[in-house]
């Protein structure tokens, strides 16, 4: 087996990573550091979604092996069989994608979507606030976010709408079907990320050495930890009451995601330990924060003020902004603001989240009529969110292009 060289950015701020995972070395019970785990996360650095990126070479072959985006799209809606002489990396695309792995449990993923759907806004502000503002402290994916125009400008608000669309769409019930949305959308998404690894390879605005393949195997496990182990650990901090079950039904639906997406199955997990546990290994192995961090930022709080609101916008927006300044204060802390370029707020907001969210979660909760309130005000939310985001325009996540 070949050893890669990790890239310069492995381990090059690993001080700062560890004092800012104190958290996750906690609740993942992390005694010394894995060095073998360790050499995985530099080496992986450099490993991407093979089949992924197969498909997308073929698609931007100009030889007999093309593969066509209608082909491509023909298959997702109705199955490789609706695409007359099929080429051979989408068939091989489509063969491990259909491929349901033998440990998916589809009771307990819907168990795991109805947990999430619970959680109404606090997931939304989680998601925002802790993991991809908190994400920014790292170098890597921020530079080619920038690099990119994904989460910079007036593509910002799209992004992140697409982004909404998207974890509505998976965590519906039944939506990691086959038909169904979520799985869709998800299967969509793969082929976007391999389309950017392929654009960006030999890009001359990357810096390979330094950072690796531009969506790699090592930051794909530390995304999808995000939506797992971080949000888990973010809603509790916000008073929600997360039961042992309730951990382990969202855990396996974000596994079989995860797979889905192409993730390497030996960093996907059944439990939120071992989550943390990579979670804290990846971030000693990050760089320290680039100028792209304090940009996405910036766009993501000005882009609060373009959100669609049915009334009062103006005002709204504003509020929407001094909202997520003040709720990132307990999540980031005063130097994590700094990092990213944001001022330092009070935490009124969270002040105001967690009393709620302790009668909501662990009163209410505890009844049939009041989880079904819950449940109301949380599709109220979804709802609203998807309007903010789309206004009257159909929502649909990123446009593919070869």
């Amino acid at each position: 087996m070949t050893t890669l060289t990790p890239p310069t950015r492995f381990r090059a701020a690993e001080d700062r990573g560890a004092k800012i995972g104190q958290v996750l070395r906690l609740v993942g019970r992390v005694g010394e550091v894995d060095e073998e785990l360790m050499t995985r996360i530099g080496q992986r650095f450099w490993t991407v979604d093979e089949a992924g990126e197969r498909l997308a070479a073929a698609i931007r072959s100009k030889g007999d092996d093309r593969v066509r985006l209608d082909q491509f799209h023909r298959a997702l809606a109705r199955g490789i069989e609706a695409v007359p002489d099929a080429p051979a990396a989408l068939v091989a695309f489509f063969a491990e994608v259909d491929e349901v792995p033998s440990w998916v449990d589809r009771d307990l993923m819907n168990r795991g979507a109805e947990v999430y759907r619970r959680l109404g806004r606090n997931a939304g502000d989680v998601l925002l606030q802790l993991s991809l503002i908190g994400g920014y402290r790292f170098g890597g994916p921020t530079d080619l976010l920038v690099a990119t125009g994904g989460l910079t400008g007036d593509m910002t608000r799209r992004r992140l709408a697409e982004t909404q669309q998207w974890t509505i769409a998976v965590t519906e019930h039944d939506a990691m079907l086959r038909e169904n949305a979520g799985w869709k959308l998800t299967v969509h998404v793969r082929l976007m990320h391999a389309l950017v690894n392929h654009r960006f390879d030999d890009h001359p605005e990357w810096d390979a050495a330094h950072w690796g393949r531009p969506i790699n195997q090592s930051d794909q496990a530390a995304t999808l930890g995000l939506f797992t182990g971080a949000l888990l650990i973010g809603v509790r901090a916000l008073g929600v009451r997360i039961t042992r079950e309730d951990s382990r039904a969202v855990m396996h639906l974000w596994k079989y995601i995860g797979w889905l997406m192409g993730v390497d199955q030996d960093w996907l997990f059944d439990t939120e330990r071992d989550q943390h546990r990579l979670n804290y290994h990846v971030l000693r192995a990050q760089d320290d924060v680039t100028e792209a961090g304090a940009q996405l930022s910036a766009s993501i709080v000005e882009a609060q003020r373009e959100l669609h609101f049915r009334r009062f916008a103006g005002v709204r927006g504003r509020f929407a902004q001094w909202r997520l300044l003040s709720m990132l204060r307990p999540f980031l802390g005063r130097r994590g603001l700094q990092d990213v370029g944001l001022p330092v707020r009070l935490p009124w907001a969270t002040a105001l989240v967690l009393p709620a969210n302790l009668w909501r979660y662990r009163v209410l909760a505890r009844t049939s009529w009041g989880r079904a309130r819950i449940d109301r005000w949380a599709r109220y939310y979804r709802d609203e969110q998807m309007y903010r985001y789309f206004g009257d325009d159909a929502p649909d996540v990123g446009r593919l292009d070869a």
